[in-house]
């Protein structure tokens, strides 16, 4: 299943920075703006700690995690949506992707040039949404020119759309996401084909700083800014994570636990696992297993995937020549010890092809 999500921000921001954290391959990340000119790609293997349980259950010979691909999007600025900075590339870059990883500035440094001279992180987020919003207005706009005449000849299905348009129009001119526009289910589909860049989700990367000045220090410390923040996000619906980019890409290279031990040590533990997760997450992903002496693997696929649909992240044949499947969750498979025990206890179930998989079953098709 190939989804992407699209880091995006402001020039200087850190996106190229936390990339390189992510996927442990390097990008330039220089200080000034456009220092990333084309779109890196970096597939990022999710943390699972399930994967590990079940490969060492199974005394598996490899171990395949569930993957995410992330794409570096150099910084959009304002004007953008007028093809301002490298404007109209990168915005064609972000409707590219399925999602939107929107990196936002928390620390203070002044060696670090920002491109509005100062650290606001709800007005840097107000700045790349208006482009987004522009950006999505502009192809609202040319769409509804077309379907506003095939509706007035009758079509019923133009009319149907425009009603549709009309509605995202209105927030779009309002300055608001696609996305808060109340559309009917009957209405999603008529504007999926539009790939409006602001009904895509969001997860907001606030970025600080180890041992720098930070909006979210101590709750003694913090400064108002961090609180507005986070109020503005939720606003939005969405949510956010704090990562600390510099110190995560500095230690990339290191031994799993010495860099694990590292990040502890400087308040910057796992933040980047949980953004992972969370973009995960966003793109309404969830994992299956299969497991075995040759391998234990994390399966991708959508939530609410059934049970034929889900053998189609194995091979096709999965899904046309399926017949049944045997299932157990992963946490009853590790305390029965044994697949004997866990069917002796009725814990492995047999579904057909219509049952909705869950996170963490464990699966073997019969084909």
């Amino acid at each position: 299943m190939n989804l992407s999500i699209g880091i995006v921000g402001l020039p200087n921001v850190g996106k190229s920075t936390l990339f390189n954290g992510l996927t442990k391959k390097s990008v330039l990340a220089a200080n000034y703006p456009f220092a990333t000119i084309d779109p890196s790609v970096g597939v990022v293997a999710v943390p699972d700690e399930r994967l590990g349980l079940l490969s060492d259950f199974s005394k598996s010979q490899k171990t395949i995690p569930a993957a995410v691909e992330f794409v570096d999007i150099a910084g959009l600025v304002k004007g953008a949506a007028e093809g301002q900075g490298l404007g109209n590339k990168f915005l064609s870059n972000i409707r590219e992707c399925d999602a939107i990883l929107e990196v936002v500035r928390i620390f203070e440094d002044g060696d670090i040039i920002h491109v509005h001279n100062e650290i606001n992180p709800k007005k840097d987020i107000e700045v790349i949404n208006l482009e987004l919003v522009l950006a999505d207005l502009a192809t609202v706009e040319k769409r509804l020119d077309s379907v506003s005449r095939d509706a007035k000849r009758g079509d019923k299905v133009a009319v149907a759309e425009e009603i549709a348009i009309r509605k995202i129009h209105q927030v779009l001119k309002d300055g608001q996401l696609a996305s808060t526009a109340k559309l009917t289910f009957e209405e999603e589909p008529l504007v999926k084909g539009l790939n409006l860049l602001t009904k895509k989700p969001i997860l907001y990367a606030l970025n600080k700083k180890s041992g720098g000045k930070n909006l979210d220090n101590t709750p003694s410390e913090k400064d108002s800014r961090f609180d507005e923040i986070v109020r503005y996000i939720a606003l939005l619906g969405s949510s956010y994570v704090v990562v600390d980019a510099k110190t995560n890409e500095e230690v990339k290279d290191m031994e799993v636990e010495d860099r694990k031990t590292l990040l502890k040590d400087m308040g910057a533990a796992d933040s980047i696992d949980l953004m992972i997760k969370k973009s995960y997450e966003l793109l309404g992903l969830e994992t299956y297993f299969t497991t075995g002496e040759d391998e234990t693997r994390a399966w991708t696929i959508k939530k609410g995937s059934n049970a034929r649909e889900a053998g189609a992240a194995i091979h096709t044949d999965f899904r046309d020549k399926f017949i049944r499947a045997e299932i157990i969750f992963w946490r009853d498979l590790l305390d029965s010890g044994s697949y004997a025990v866990a069917r002796d206890k009725g814990l492995v179930r047999t579904e057909g092809k219509e049952y909705i998989v869950k996170d963490g079953d464990v699966i073997e098709f019969k084909i």
